[in-house]
């Protein structure tokens, strides 16, 4: 069993990414991070960037951002961008 947790990015439009993933890289105001795993609960303000994605089959792709926040809990990202 691989250590996945769910990734959903969100514009108010309509969504743009939801699945199973492994690492997501973000463009935080104060600097890039990573969620993995079992990541402590989190709220964050991104800024213009990319989303690096590593799926649960190790492919890696990104997703270009013109800003936005993120919460993490419960193995659940949820990143809303406009």
């Amino acid at each position: 069993m691989t250590n996945s947790m769910t990734l959903e990015v969100i514009n108010p439009e309509k969504p743009v990414y939801k699945g199973q993933v492994v690492l997501v890289q973000l463009p935080g105001a104060m600097g890039s991070f990573e969620i993995m795993y079992n990541h402590a609960p989190l709220m964050a303000i991104l800024e213009k960037g990319r989303l690096k994605v590593i799926d649960e089959e190790r492919n890696k792709f990104y997703i270009d951002i013109e800003s936005g926040v993120v919460e993490v809990r419960n193995n659940h990202i949820v990143v809303i961008t406009p």
